[in-house]
C-alpha cells in the first residue's frame, strides 16, 4: 500500500498528465497522417510514459540503489518539466479561448496577432523557473518580526530568537551555501537559536554535515530544535537527536526545557514532526509541559498544530515545513499558494487572540531546486510585550 505521505505526489500528477494528454494530441494533430511523424510522435509518448513511471517507481519505493545525486536529479528535471508545461498549456488555453471569443467581424490579423501572442507567452513559465533556479533560490534574506506576548516580563522584553527551517541538504543546497547562512545568522546575535526540521530530504544526503554546521549557531543557550517530516522519511530520527546532543545541539521530543534568562522564565517546548491526517490527535502530549508562570514556547515543524496549540496555553508557535509555498503566484492573487491546499499557516505571522505562530520560508527547497514568491530566509524572532 502506497504510504499516505505521497498522496500530494499523486494528486499534483494529475494536471501533468491532464497536460501531457493535450501536448500530445496537439503534437498529433499538427503531424497528420505522416508515417515518419507518427513514428516519432509514438516514440515520444512511450518515452514520457516510461520515465513518469519510473520516477514514480523510484519515489514511492525510496530506492537506495540509486546514487542520491542522480535520483534527485532526475526527479528535479521532470518535476521542473511537469510544473512548466502545465503552466504553458493554461497559458495557450487561455489565449486561444480568448482568440475564439472574439466576434467574427474582428479584423483576422488582429485575431493572428492574439494568437502569436499565446505562442510567446508560452515562454513565460520557463523564464519564471531559470529566474526561481538561478537566482531565487539562493536569494535568502533575514526577515525581522517584532511579537507581542501577552503578560511577557520585563526581562523577556526585547528576546531575539534565531530560527533556521528546512534546509534540505543536499544536491541543491551545498555546505558551502549552508555555512554562509550559518555566518549570517550569527551576525544577528540571537539569545536564543531554534531548528525546526528537514536538515536534509532523504537517506544519502549529508545528514552530518548539516549537523555540524547547525552546531556553528551562536546564541545565549546552546541550540535548541525539533525533528521534521524527512528525518522521519530518512529513518534517521533517533541518529539526528542523538548527534545533535554530542555537538550542542538539543532536539526537544515531546519534551521541555526550561531556561531562566534574568531571572524570568521561558518555557520551550519541542515534538517531533505530527502529520496532517493526525489532525484530531495534535499534540496530545504537549499540554502537560506547559509551565505556569512562564512563557512558554512551541517548536513544531508542523504549523497546522497552532490552533491546538494556542488552546492549550502556548504564547508562541515556531514553525516551518510548507517553504511559503516555495513556487507561488501570490503576487497574482494570495489565493494562488499552493501551499494553501493543506493549511491556512504558509509564511508569516498568524494570531490567534493573545497567541501567535510564526511559520518561516525555510532555506531549502523540495521537488524542484527552484523558489519563486517565497524567497528563501533567516528568521529572527522579537518578544516584546503585548
Amino acid at each position: 500500500m502506497i504510504s499516505q505521505r505521497y498522496y500530494l505526489t499523486i494528486l499534483s500528477s494529475i494536471p501533468i498528465l491532464l497536460a501531457q494528454v493535450f501536448l500530445a494530441r496537439r503534437a498529433l494533430k499538427q503531424i497528420g497522417t505522416s508515417r515518419p511523424g507518427l513514428r516519432l510522435w509514438r516514440a515520444a509518448v512511450i518515452t514520457a510514459a516510461i520515465l513518469f513511471l519510473a520516477i514514480t517507481f523510484t519515489e514511492f519505493n525510496d530506492i537506495v540503489w540509486i546514487p542520491r545525486v542522480l535520483a534527485a536529479s532526475a526527479q528535479a528535471l521532470l518535476n521542473l518539466y511537469g510544473l512548466i508545461s502545465v503552466a504553458a498549456v493554461a497559458i495557450f488555453i487561455i489565449f486561444e479561448l480568448a482568440a475564439n471569443r472574439l466576434p467574427v467581424s474582428f479584423r483576422r490579423d488582429r485575431r493572428h496577432v492574439l494568437r502569436v501572442l499565446a505562442g510567446t507567452a508560452v515562454a513565460g513559465p520557463l523564464a519564471a523557473a531559470g529566474f526561481g533556479i538561478f537566482i531565487e533560490r539562493t536569494n535568502f534574506e533575514v526577515c525581522e518580526t517584532r511579537i507581542g506576548v501577552r503578560n511577557l516580563p520585563q526581562e523577556l522584553n526585547g528576546l531575539r530568537l534565531l530560527q533556521i527551517s528546512d534546509i534540505h541538504l543536499g544536491p541543491f543546497l551545498s555546505v558551502r551555501t549552508l555555512a554562509r547562512v550559518i555566518d549570517s545568522a550569527n551576525e544577528l546575535k540571537a539569545h536564543l537559536a531554534f531548528v525546526t526540521g528537514d536538515l536534509i530530504t532523504a537517506k544519502g544526503d549529508p545528514l552530518d554535515d548539516c549537523l555540524s554546521q547547525l552546531a556553528r549557531l551562536r546564541s545565549d543557550v546552546p541550540t535548541l530544535g525539533c525533528l521534521g517530516n524527512h528525518e522521519v522519511y530518512a529513518e534517521a530520527v533517533d541518529y539526528t537527536a542523538a548527534k545533535g546532543a554530542r555537538l550542542g545541539i538539543e532536539f526537544l521530543r515531546s519534551r521541555a526545557k526550561k531556561i531562566q534568562i534574568r531571572g524570568a522564565a521561558l518555557n520551550v517546548v519541542g515534538v517531533d514532526y505530527e502529520p496532517f491526517e493526525r489532525r484530531p490527535n495534535y499534540l496530545r502530549q504537549t499540554g502537560s509541559l506547559i509551565q505556569p508562570g512562564a512563557v512558554n514556547v512551541l517548536l513544531s515543524h508542523n504549523p497546522d498544530v497552532f490552533p491546538v496549540a494556542a488552546a492549550q496555553g502556548y504564547d508562541l508557535t515556531v514553525a516551518g515545513h510548507m517553504h511559503g509555498g516555495q513556487v507561488t503566484c501570490e503576487i497574482l492573487s494570495p489565493a494562488l499558494n499552493p501551499a494553501k491546499i493543506l493549511t491556512p499557516f504558509v509564511r508569516g505571522l498568524y494570531r490567534k487572540g493573545d497567541r501567535a505562530c510564526y511559520v518561516t520560508r525555510g532555506i531549502g527547497t523540495l521537488g524542484v531546486p527552484a523558489r519563486l514568491g517565497a524567497r528563501p530566509e533567516v528568521t529572527l524572532l522579537t518578544l516584546t510585550q503585548l
